[in-house]
């Protein structure tokens, strides 16, 4: 990803933090972390985040999605002896689409990226708004969409150990590079 892009989508998650109401910090403005996956094309398949805090007993985060952008699917393995982070995703604003193991929804809202058909395989729906929250257990395959408007997310766990997330398209890199152009 281009310094330039790091830099607009950054910016864009400022306002999408205003127009919610969430206060950040200019530090924690300037430590959101855009990540394009390795994919190349951050607004379908991608993720904002900013970590209050991450220690070897918890973490707090907030994920911010653009309009239908996808974080992609995968799971939070075993780590030594930790089972794996149990994450619990609270809407703060806007509408997140969850799709994670059970029973597949008859339709499923979101629409999955195209060309990537092959690396979604969970469809059991949950549909989050402002107030709402679903916790996933350690290990379970799941991945998510902003609805029409984006959709900020506060995200609760155990440690997250991201390096560690396992990913259903081997293409994935969970851990952005981003090339400065100035």
């Amino acid at each position: 990803m281009r310094g330039t892009e790091w830099r607009e989508a950054r910016d864009r998650v400022a306002e999408m933090f205003r127009k919610a109401g969430i206060a950040l910090t200019p530090s924690e403005l300037e430590k959101v972390e855009v990540a394009d996956f390795g994919l190349g094309n951050l607004a379908v398949q991608g993720l904002q985040l900013v970590t209050y805090i991450n220690t070897d007993r918890y973490c707090a985060k907030e994920l911010a999605l653009f309009p239908h952008q996808t974080c992609p699917e995968h799971l939070h393995p075993p780590v030594g002896g930790d089972p794996g982070k149990m994450e619990t995703f609270r809407c703060r604003w806007g509408k997140v689409f969850l799709y994670v193991e059970g029973e597949p929804a008859a339709s499923v809202q979101a629409a999955v990226p195209p060309g990537s058909e092959a690396y979604y395989t969970v469809f059991h729906e949950i549909v989050l708004t402002p107030g709402e929250q679903y916790t996933i257990p350690p290990g379970t395959k799941h991945w998510f969409q902003g609805g029409p408007e984006g959709a900020i997310v506060s995200e609760f766990s155990s440690t997250s150990r991201d390096e560690f997330d396992i990913f259903t398209d081997p293409k994935v890199e969970r851990m952005p590079v981003i090339e400065f152009d100035d």
